[in-house]
């Protein structure tokens, strides 16, 4: 009975997830509509996002490994 009860919470996850997509995309595309920003401040920012969490996860994982090897 539990995997049931998983395998739905993954499937609600889901729904949830294309909802904020959804909602995140289509505000996107108001505001370049409405000339408030354009595609490429768009791509800039999410790069720029992508590689701060990339190198955030890469000190994170770091440290990991620093702590595993002292111990």
């Amino acid at each position: 009975m539990g995997n049931i009860n998983i395998i739905a919470e993954i499937s609600d996850m889901k729904i949830v997830d294309y909802k904020n997509t959804l909602a995140l995309a289509s505000l996107i595309e108001v505001l370049i509509e409405k000339g408030i920003i354009d595609k490429h401040d768009v791509a800039l920012k999410a790069r720029e996002l992508d590689n701060s969490c990339i190198s955030e996860l890469k000190k994170s994982f770091n440290k990991r490994a620093l702590k595993a090897k002292r111990s």
